[in-house]
């Protein structure tokens, strides 16, 4: 099936698939106390820092409620992004689950400032107000934006002075650091993120993501504050219902993407002219489906569907593209591939739509569904 719905919907990748099955050699010790798991961990460390602690997990939303519980006290409260996931799409989850309130703030192009925690940090110490405690970003952004690596520098910055952790919704983390041409660390640990989301299924993987706390100073935490990550986020696993009893199939997964110990990090030092060839699975997959969508891109400028009535609406820094068009194209076009209304179009007879790419889509992919548009008009 030809698609371009979601990431969720391509395949597992065959490395992925080759590493569980590689796990499923004999039994092992359940719960996470594998050998498998224990090279992950190894393997946290050198990717993301000498204290990082991984934590393999069942699906996304697991793995931010888990992150934010364990960052914030019960009476805390996450600021995030008006379009952030965790304000949009998990059925309030972070609330109803963790018992957080989530503070949205307008965003630009997805992208938020540093003005974002002034906005709210007036209430800290107000009994009356729900009490700021967490920066969550989503990387990349949910209109497929990138923050640069000055950018969430300066919002981490800006979180820690206020008293407040910094977690980050990487679910499409692989996406923004091939984006960038940096190692997943230059965006995660060297900017001051705290606890981190990372995602696996939207880039070959099966099923699993992972939370990776990646400062453990209590001195983060405002008064009051939950107190060290690493001792929370075990307990939250197992208490919101994210803990694998055969957790080696997960970290199999996360280590088929990152690497197993010892292996470089990044391939984006020795890669030629900024490919990815010779790096880990994560870039390769990543880079691959970021190609494809700055080629439907370039597709729809060049076949003239700007001048048929395709708009692009926001910039194409990842593996997505946005863009409206009349509503009766737009259904004529979905005979030829799934995707999904995003939004209402400038007018009533027109539609936001999204076309997402991944480590899946081929350029014959591209090239024949920027036909099918174009017949669609």
């Amino acid at each position: 099936m030809q698609h371009f719905a979601s990431d969720n919907y391509a395949p597992v990748h065959p490395e992925v698939m080759a590493a569980i099955v590689a796990a499923n050699d004999g039994a092992a010790v359940s719960y996470g106390d594998d050998p498998v798991s224990a090279r992950l961990q190894v393997r946290a460390t050198e990717v993301f820092g000498e204290r990082a602690r991984i934590f393999p997990v069942l699906n996304g939303t697991g793995a931010n409620v888990i992150s934010l519980m364990a960052a914030a006290p019960r009476w805390g409260a996450v600021i995030a992004s008006d379009v952030a996931h965790i304000h949009t799409d998990e059925n309030g989850a972070p609330e109803r689950v963790g018992s957080l309130k989530v503070l949205a703030v307008p965003s630009v192009a997805g992208r938020i400032g540093p003005d974002a925690v002034d906005r709210y940090a007036g209430d800290i110490g107000n009994v009356q107000r729900a009490q700021p405690a967490v920066l969550s970003l989503t990387q990349v952004t949910e209109l497929g934006t990138v923050y640069s690596v000055a950018d969430l520098k300066l919002l981490a910055d800006a979180a820690h002075a206020a008293g407040l952790r910094v977690h980050l919704d990487g679910s499409r983390l692989a996406n923004a650091a091939a984006a960038l041409g940096v190692g997943l660390r230059e965006i995660t640990t060297d900017v001051g993120v705290d606890i981190l989301s990372f995602g696996a299924a939207k880039n070959g993987g099966m099923l699993g993501e992972a939370v990776v706390v990646l400062s453990d100073d209590d001195a983060v935490a405002g008064p009051g504050g939950p107190g060290r990550l690493t001792e929370a986020v075990p307990y939250l696993r197992k208490a919101t219902m994210q803990l694998a009893s055969k957790t080696r199939f997960v970290s199999a997964q996360l280590l088929a993407l990152l690497g197993e110990p010892g292996t470089p990090t990044s391939g984006t030092e020795s890669a030629a002219e900024g490919t990815a060839a010779d790096g880990p699975l994560w870039l390769r997959n990543a880079a691959h489906s970021n190609t494809m969508a700055a080629r439907l891109r370039a597709g729809i400028e060049g076949a003239g569907l700007p001048e048929a009535g395709v708009r692009v609406t926001c910039p194409t820094e990842a593996n997505v593209v946005f863009a409206t068009l009349p509503r009766a194209a737009a259904d004529r076009a979905r005979a030829h591939a799934r995707f999904y209304d995003w939004a209402p179009g400038e007018t009533a007879d027109r539609v936001e739509v999204r076309w997402m790419c991944a480590w899946d889509t081929t350029a014959d992919d591209v090239d024949e569904f920027v036909r099918a548009v174009a017949a669609a008009l």
